[in-house]
């Protein structure tokens, strides 16, 4: 929908201009407070609060705040958090009343093998909130991985409804969404490309990471600007208590975090690093190799990242906050022929944080949040030079109010304005003798804003709904657009171990990512909208059961998802990506449909522990004739090469004894679907002597390469130190050595005496046999 600017300045006045709900108690008391650790009294984002006599309870916030309303006279609560030892209180609630909990660390911290979530799997049944997938970072580093480096995104892809995007890439495909229609926070902050080498690893240092939330459909209001998922992860605070170093020694890398306090009990710090160090392995073999006439030289590649968090209590009703992220990628060629390129990327984010607890019903969180990501490439060949330069800046301001009059309403409202700053392209060429110099610069401007409202309403102990309000705005030039994003949930409880779930979200993406597909590195451009290119927009809704088995052991959930989404972009063949001022026509538009299928069953009790998901789904995508262009496959529909139709996978933890742990995953996806020639023709010149095979291509998409399937397995062994505390993970990933496909290309088959080509044989390219590796993990 488009916006005049006159609805749009509107909009930006509701974001500083929002007051409070007026609402009024009715016969209940509010029970609050904070949930720590009781080790260095750092805060536990998502720690559980719950009276199980009353079948109600709460989740603390990104502070670890919880506010719970109970009606007066005596309580028994249940206080958990993964790691965490659970325990319970008995309180007399007559007035309202604040009331801290100190959470004890389980024994096994660095072997843990109980897979808990935010709250208990009762909490999980019980809530409104469907689609979501809360992740550990203990029950990631416990998984093995690819080179013994943890992964958060890959251990999602683990979860039902996400696709990975094929062998050695980290990228999430949300139940039929692109990779660039994923929302993904870092303490606020909107972290453009989560990826460092190529998309093989996430920019998230499991050290410095608290939790990860993935919401799959069902979006709270307070999320807004991607169609497919949002990513909310959580960065540790350290220790208030005492000073602690941590890390990991490993195959490719290694990670380093200090902690502690700032001042005792009110204030903490943590600083967490990492390296890989491939740069110094091939920089010496392609110096014991220099001079040698049939040598290649080898690529130079490394990464690091740095992350960074503050904070400290003004006072019992204010904290503060301070976090960053800075990231880079680093690669370079130089060849003995005077070939030189030089690529280097990477995001850089921080965020300032104020949390203000008005009274024990109404409390506020406001961000101020930069983020930036960027690459250069720099190419060289002999006297010639070429560089190109693209980027996104963004800076962001929003507030979160949460308000809870009594036990029936939680409300949240709240705004967020952003300024973007679009550099799409800048060229520069030349020579060194200055006979060629010429560049260009192509940027924008942009200007997204949100104001949302949203009321947990909780009708009865059977009947509970979520529902809400999102208006969004997008400013570009002389260009305006915005539109209402209704959200809504609804859980009911047929039986105490069985609830009926349903959701319906509405979603607006107004920057969209440009994509050389063609090129192997992360050549990749953010774009607004603007002129001719419109916001994509989605709906989705969404339905499911969940059941308590086994006495509450085991958790069983399905659900039934379709979503439409209008807008989607893509490319028209032959088009001209960098430096081209008018991008806006190289653009097709379409339409995009996703349906499926999650089955899901989780164990979070007892020495095995674990979860099984499978997904049956369809993907589908249709761009039709349009600006002189056939469209995409003569606008025939297609599948995306990101469509599965089956996505199997299983994961077992298994605590062997107090110092062995046994895990294993195991991933089984239908191949992905790809465009292969289906015949040759051979065309001659003139003389009809040289000839040419042109191959003939069918429709997109309509082949499928072979299914991919994977067993990776690990062994935790806990060390006895004999100060701190320090583990061995050996991981063993694609045990059975399968050789999934990368991609597959064609060989020509030639008569041996006459070099004339008779057929071509399709060939496989495969990345990764059976990689074991060892990690020395270490805390002191």
């Amino acid at each position: 929908m488009r916006l005049t600017p006159l609805l749009f300045r509107c909009l930006i006045f509701l974001v500083f201009w929002s007051a409070p709900l007026a609402l009024v108690a009715q016969g209940r008391f509010l029970l609050s407070g904070y949930v720590r650790a009781s080790s260095d009294r750092s805060m536990l984002p998502g720690a559980s609060v719950a009276v199980p006599a009353l079948n109600t309870g709460t989740t603390a916030d990104s502070t670890g705040f919880y506010a719970l309303p109970l009606p007066p006279g005596r309580h028994r609560l249940v206080i958990s958090f993964i790691g965490y030892e659970t325990i319970t209180r008995d309180i007399n609630l007559t007035q309202n009343q604040r009331q801290g909990f100190a959470l004890s660390s389980s024994n096994n911290e660095l072997g843990e093998v109980v897979v808990e979530g935010s709250g208990s799997l009762e909490q999980k049944l019980q809530t409104t909130q469907m689609s979501v997938e809360h992740l550990s970072v203990k029950e990631a580093k416990l998984l093995p991985a690819l080179f013994g480096e943890v992964d958060l995104l890959k251990t999602l892809q683990l979860k039902p409804g996400v696709q990975n995007g094929g062998e050695g890439t980290s990228g999430l495909f949300v139940r039929g969404g692109s990779s660039d229609q994923n929302l993904v926070l870092v303490d606020e902050a909107v972290v453009y490309n989560p990826a460092h080498l190529f998309g093989l690893f996430s920019v998230f240092n499991p050290d410095a990471v608290q939790s990860v939330d993935l919401f799959k459909g069902g979006f709270p209001a307070q999320y807004g600007g991607r169609l497919s998922s949002v990513v909310d992860v959580k960065l540790r605070e350290g220790s208030r208590e005492k000073y602690s170093v941590s890390g990991g020694l490993g195959l490719i890398s290694s990670r380093l975090t200090v902690e502690g306090p700032i001042v005792k009990k009110k204030g903490s710090f943590i600083l967490s690093g990492r390296r890989t160090y491939f740069d110094i392995f091939t920089r010496q073999i392609n110096k014991i190799n220099e001079g040698k006439a049939d040598y290649n030289p080898i690529p130079n590649y490394y990464f690091y990242d740095f992350n960074a968090k503050a904070n400290y209590a003004l006072g019992e009703k204010d904290q503060v906050f301070f976090s960053g992220y800075y990231g880079h990628d680093i690669f370079g060629f130089n060849s003995s022929n005077g070939f030189n390129f030089d690529f280097s990327w990477g995001n850089a984010v921080a965020t300032a944080r104020w949390n203000h607890v008005f009274s024990s019903k109404l409390f506020v969180n406001t961000t101020a949040s930069f983020t930036r990501y960027q690459y250069n490439i720099t190419n060289k060949l002999d006297q010639f030079s070429f560089g190109l330069t693209s980027q996104i800046r963004d800076y962001a301001l929003r507030t979160d109010v949460e308000y809870t009059p009594n036990s029936h309403h939680t409300w949240k409202f709240g705004a967020i304005i952003t300024a973007h700053d679009f550099g799409v392209g800048r060229l520069k060429a030349g020579s060194t003798d200055g006979r060629i110099d010429f560049g260009s610069d192509v940027s924008y401007l942009g200007q997204e804003a949100g104001a949302y409202v949203s009321d947990n309403f909780k009708f009865s102990n059977k009947l509970q709904i979520d529902y809400g309000l999102r208006l969004s705005g997008f400013h570009s030039g002389s260009d305006t657009y915005g539109g209402l994003e209704p959200r809504g949930a609804v859980r009911y409880s047929i039986t105490p171990t069985t609830s009926l779930k349903a959701s319906y979200a509405l979603m607006y993406q107004y920057v969209h990512l440009v994509t050389n597909t063609g090129a192997t590195l992360p050549t990749d451009i953010w774009y607004p909208s603007r002129l001719s290119v419109k916001p994509q927009r989605s709906q989705q809704v969404a339905t499911g059961v969940s059941f308590l088995l086994g006495k509450g052991k085991y958790l069983l959930t399905n659900e039934i998802y379709y979503k439409w989404a209008h807008n989607q972009i893509d490319f028209r063949d032959g088009a001209q990506l960098f430096a081209n001022d008018n991008l806006d026509a190289e653009f097709l538009f379409g339409k995009g449909w996703a349906y499926g299928n999650e089955l899901y069953l989780e164990k979070k009790q007892g020495r095995t522990t674990g979860w099984i998901g499978y997904t049956l789904s369809w993907s589908k995508r249709r761009f039709p004739p349009q600006l002189g262009t056939q469209g995409i496959n003569g606008g025939r529909t297609f599948y995306p090469t990101y469509d599965r139709r089956h996505n199997l996978t299983v994961v077992a933890l298994h605590q062997l004894s107090e110092r062995f742990n046994l895990t294993g995953s195991f991933v089984y996806t239908t191949g992905s679907a790809t465009t292969l020639p289906q015949s040759r023709y051979f065309f001659q010149d003139v003389q009809g002597v040289e000839y040419t095979a042109v191959p003939v291509y069918p429709d997109r998409n309509s082949y499928r390469l072979a299914p991919y399937h994977r067993l990776d397995l690990g062994v935790v062994y806990k060390l006895r130190p004999r100060h701190g505390e320090s583990d061995l993970t050996l991981s063993i990933y694609n045990a059975y050595n399968r050789r999934n496909p990368y991609f597959v290309y064609f060989d020509q088959v030639k008569d041996k005496q006459t070099k004339q080509i008779l057929s071509y044989r399709a060939r496989q390219v495969s990345l990764f046999p059976v990689i074991p590796s060892i990690t020395y993990n270490f805390k002191f």
